[in-house]
């Protein structure tokens, strides 16, 4: 019997021991259980909204376009001096008075001077006017100093001023030289010649125009550098400004300033409304023209192609298709 009892007590010690033991590898596999469980629901599904930032690819942003302008300080020199030269000569020899002036012919009636025209030669001139066009042209010029500075700073780059400064330069050259060389080739009689002939009317003694500079109406100096200066102004503005203001309102002031020393001149007596417009026209050319050619590869890149092909209908007509492709 004793032995029956020592059975039983080494069994139920046994039970008691192992009940933790079991109890705990329990516990644990329940723990276990919790923490699969949270794993699981921290898993993003595939399909849920995150995965589409963090996961998903996405198109590579095109960089922002930054235009610049180069310059070769050789060609670029050359140009300057060159046009700078060719116009200072032209100026010394016309203040000479060795080119004699064009004379107004004496059977000439100013009816037949083109219809705008003839508003030059019936009006009293303005001595003012001639005072507000230098001042607009001042104004131009002051500009074109100012400009490259400001870029310098914007760009934080010193070589962009630098650039912006030739650029500016070499248009005011080119466009100098370009009006001198017409002036003396066209040699028309200024407006004033005209007034002051018809004041003269029956005078014998009375010789019209009789200096050289009274007879370089065509074109006008004024009307081209204004113009000139404005062009590029306003190239560079449309080409760098990150605004859409700024260059729109630099096209408004540069058109103003060249029309208000346009009709200036004209009131002044010194020019003919074709005269101011001749010259806005070819100062703009080159005011745009300049700064383009010194645009980098990002527009020298860009071509167009214009060609004729020959064709043959069904009906034998002969005939061809003009082409134009290119990339803009």
């Amino acid at each position: 019997m004793f032995k029956t009892s020592s059975v039983c007590a080494a069994t139920l010690l046994g039970f008691l021991y192992a009940a933790p033991a079991g109890a705990q590898e329990r516990v644990a596999a329940a723990e276990g259980d919790e923490r699969r469980v949270a794993a699981a629901e921290e898993v993003v599904p595939p399909k849920a909204p995150e995965r589409k930032t963090t996961l998903e690819p996405k198109p590579a942003q095109t960089p922002e376009e930054h235009v610049t302008f180069q310059s070769d300080p050789i060609a670029d020199g050359a140009i300057i001096v060159v046009s700078l030269g060719t116009a200072g000569v032209l100026e010394l020899i016309n203040s000479t008075g060795e080119i004699r002036p064009q004379q107004i012919s004496s059977t000439f009636q100013t009816s037949s001077l083109i219809g705008i025209d003839r508003l030059a030669v019936n009006q009293t001139p303005s001595k003012s006017a001639s005072s507000f066009s230098s001042l607009g042209l001042g104004a131009a010029a002051a500009f074109a100093i100012i400009d490259p500075v400001l870029t310098g700073v914007r760009e934080q780059n010193v070589q962009s001023g630098i650039v912006d400064a030739i650029m500016y330069s070499e248009s005011a050259a080119l466009t100098m030289a370009l009006t001198n060389v017409v002036k003396m080739a066209v040699r028309r009689p200024r407006p004033q010649a005209y007034i002051d002939r018809k004041g003269h009317e029956g005078d014998p003694n009375y010789v019209s125009n009789n200096s050289t500079d009274s007879a370089l109406s065509f074109f006008s100096g004024h009307a081209s550098m204004v113009a000139a200066l404005g062009g590029t102004a306003t190239y560079l503005a449309f080409a760098r400004s990150k605004s859409p203001l700024r260059p729109w309102l630099t096209l408004a002031l540069a058109t103003s300033l060249t029309a208000f020393v346009s009709v200036e001149r004209v009131r002044a007596g010194a020019h003919f409304p074709t005269d101011v417009i001749a010259g806005s026209f070819a100062g703009a050319g080159i005011g745009v023209v300049v700064p383009h050619l010194h645009r980098t590869t990002d527009v020298q890149e860009r071509r167009v192609w214009v060609g004729f092909s020959p064709a043959v209908e069904r009906n034998q007509a002969q005939g061809g298709i003009l082409t134009m492709s290119g990339s803009f």
